[in-house]
């Protein structure tokens, strides 16, 4: 059974399963009650004296403790029935009968014990499950629902947020809950961003920052505009990506699901054969028959079966959801565990996405002047609005501010004018008087894949400055692991050849792809996946949405952005690059724990059903070794709740 969640107008949250049109049950704490009402008369009947008043008990504790089994057994099994246009029995199925078949010999104790112990082991299942999905759960329900609207004559007045329109004015207190997506008009603060990105530490937001409804304020008050339709805030895909990760299960749980009523309606078929050919073949009577055929029709249930998958995926998409990593659903984290090669976009996953400068250097013979050039560069660098001049001015710092006149000229780079000198920063290609050392280290910086700019005084080169897009701190133990787990690593960038492999060749890539154009990296990605197979891509998510798509699981490094959240099949809401490795761990241990689960569930099935043939089974104790590997099939997938070790 498929499920997902929905959300009402109050942000109320239900379950329901997508599949067969079913409803996943939630009667609230009836279930419970009856259950524990049940277990009471159950106990009044087993001390009392055989007779009508201790059969009439039983009974009714087989109705009371079983009311949600047995309506689930036959409810659900006609409506999935008429849904289809096929019988499809579900496991409830089984056991209401089997207890029906009990009672039907005279075994009434017997089939109220086979329900009460089937209906307690049910609820720690659903417990057990639940432990999964709560986390998410509690997610829907931080969707924030009020805000202070301020309005034209100033007055604030608390609205609905689903009321708010683009440009709206709100007033956020210390403490509130940021009601949507907006820009600070007024004010400062600092905002816990956990739910968003997963960093613990609070951002700094002033004047012009943007803010991100769902997250919490500090103790600073701000005026904020709002920006976004509540149904388009980053929250809001945020729940979107979460609510389909809960409807898009692994390939293995799909086909248990689908098995399932397969396998049941077998058992089925199976049960009065099994009846006869003890009955006639195996020299049993008829009550002994039928009962080996009740004992047959619990162990063969495939509870366990139908619990192998799902609550493990849950888990390990829970478990990386606390990380900052979202799966669009489980079977792009299946997928994952599989992959064979992972395309990387250079810039902004690799890379920290802006240059810094890695190397500077001034001549021999102006040594003396050093700290003045170094402040005429930051004066002069001020002036740029430029990736290379924010990358300057963030490595050098100036001892006197000084005022220079600058000019940007066209063909020329920046040129200043201080104490009747000209000083000029631009491109190598652009100066004639360069010392035979600066040339030599433009050349090695350039075969580094390095950005080098000249600085001359009076049009004599005097230094150079080496920038460089810097490969990310992770991104070499990231590589390292992949290609420790046999998984084939390509760099593919826009930038020259010559800067790809500088990189590329720092992080130890298997291949390095350059000079490709955003239109063209889906073609590699296709072309990958013909000669490896399973392809991942990680992307930032805009530039790169194309092959994001076209590859087996297009993984975004957005920082959250909203538009990373579309594209792709899986986000890292922080550019961190050691979240790649941990969700492979975790995708890993998943399908490890899958497969144990499904062994261990089948050889319990055929133990049971052997010794029952052998006269080494009864009721009470197939119940409980059936129900006990269920519980420790669904314990099993709990533990991808818990940290993987990286």
């Amino acid at each position: 059974m498929k499920e997902g969640y929905v959300m009402s107008n109050n942000h109320e949250v239900e379950v329901v399963s997508t599949e067969h049109g079913e409803r996943e049950h939630d009667h609230g704490k009836l279930p419970v009650i009856l259950f524990f009402a049940g277990l009471a008369l159950f106990i009044i009947a087993f001390v009392l004296h055989a007779g009508i008043l201790k059969n009439t008990l039983f009974l009714f504790s087989m109705l009371l403790s079983g009311y949600h089994i047995i309506e689930e057994g036959v409810i659900d099994t006609i409506t999935a029935t008429k849904s289809k246009g096929k019988f499809t029995p579900n496991v409830h199925i089984l056991m209401t009968l089997a207890a029906i078949g009990a009672m039907f010999i005279g075994d009434f104790q017997e089939g109220a014990l086979l329900i009460v112990i089937f209906a307690g082991a049910h609820f720690l299942e659903e417990y057990a499950e639940g432990k999964s999905k709560r986390e998410i759960t509690n997610l829907l329900k931080m969707n924030p629902t009020e805000a202070r609207l301020i309005k034209s004559d100033g007055t604030v007045e608390l609205v609905e947020v689903a009321s708010l329109s683009i440009g709206d004015q709100l007033k956020v207190l210390n403490g509130d809950q940021i009601p949507t997506d907006g820009v600070l008009v007024s004010g400062q603060s600092t905002v816990d961003e956990s739910a968003i990105n997963g960093e613990s530490m609070p951002a700094e937001k002033t004047a012009g920052d943007e803010v991100f409804g769902s997250t919490i304020n500090g103790n600073g008050s701000f005026v904020m505009e709002v920006t976004k339709d509540s149904k388009d805030t980053l929250f809001a895909k945020i729940l979107q990506m979460v609510n389909q990760s809960q409807s898009n299960m692994t390939k293995t749980a799909t086909k248990i699901q689908k098995i399932e009523p397969i396998y049941v309606k077998t058992v089925l078929i199976l049960v009065p054969l099994f009846i006869l050919a003890g009955y006639f073949f195996l020299g049993w009577d008829f009550r002994e028959s039928f009962y080996r055929g009740m004992v047959f029709l619990t162990v063969a249930s495939p509870c366990a079966l139908a619990a192998s998958a799902v609550p493990a995926t849950l888990s390990a998409v829970s478990n990386l959801a606390k990380r900052g990593v979202l799966f669009k659903g489980g079977s792009y984290l299946s997928n994952l565990s599989d992959v064979q090669g992972i395309a990387f976009d250079k810039t902004g996953t690799l890379t920290e996405g802006k240059p810094k400068v890695t190397d500077a250097f001034f001549d021999d013979n102006h040594a003396a002047q050093k700290d003045k050039y170094i402040d005429v560069i930051v004066a002069m660098e001020k002036t740029a609005n430029h990736p290379l001049a924010d990358a300057i001015l963030a490595h050098f710092e100036a001892t006197t501010k000084l005022s220079v006149s600058v000019e940007n000229e066209l063909g020329k780079g920046l040129v200043g004018k201080f104490e009747e000198k000209t000083y000029r920063i631009g491109k190598p290609e652009t100066f004639t008087n360069t010392p035979e050392q600066v040339k030599v280290l433009n050349e090695q910086y350039a075969t580094e894949g390095k950005t080098v700019v000249y600085f001359s005084v009076d049009e004599e080169v005097v230094g150079l400055i080496a920038m460089m897009d810097v490969p990310n701190e992770n991104a070499k133990g990231v590589i390292e692991y992949l290609k420790a787990q046999g998984v084939h690593t390509t760099m593919i960038t826009g930038d020259s050849e010559r800067t790809g492999q500088a990189v590329g060749k720092q992080l130890g890539m298997d291949e390095i792809v350059g000079n490709v154009l955003p239109e063209n990296k889906a073609a590699i990605v296709e072309e990958q996946q013909e000669k490896y197979g399973i392809i991942a891509m990680l992307g930032d998510g805009v530039n790169d949405a194309p092959a994001l798509v076209k590859a087996d699981i297009g993984i975004a490094m957005g920082d959250g952005t909203d538009v990373a959240i579309d594209v792709a099949d899986a986000v890292l809401m922080q550019n961190d690059l050691t979240k790649i490795s941990y969700a492979h761990k975790v995708a890993k241990k998943l399908d490890k724990i899958v497969w144990q689960n499904i062994y261990f569930s089948l050889a319990v099935i055929i133990l049971l059903v052997v010794l029952n043939i052998f006269g080494r089974m009864d009721l009470p104790l197939g119940v409980i070794a059936h129900e006990g590997s269920t519980i420790l099939v669904i314990l099993n997938g709990l533990r991808l709740l818990l940290p993987i070790k990286e």
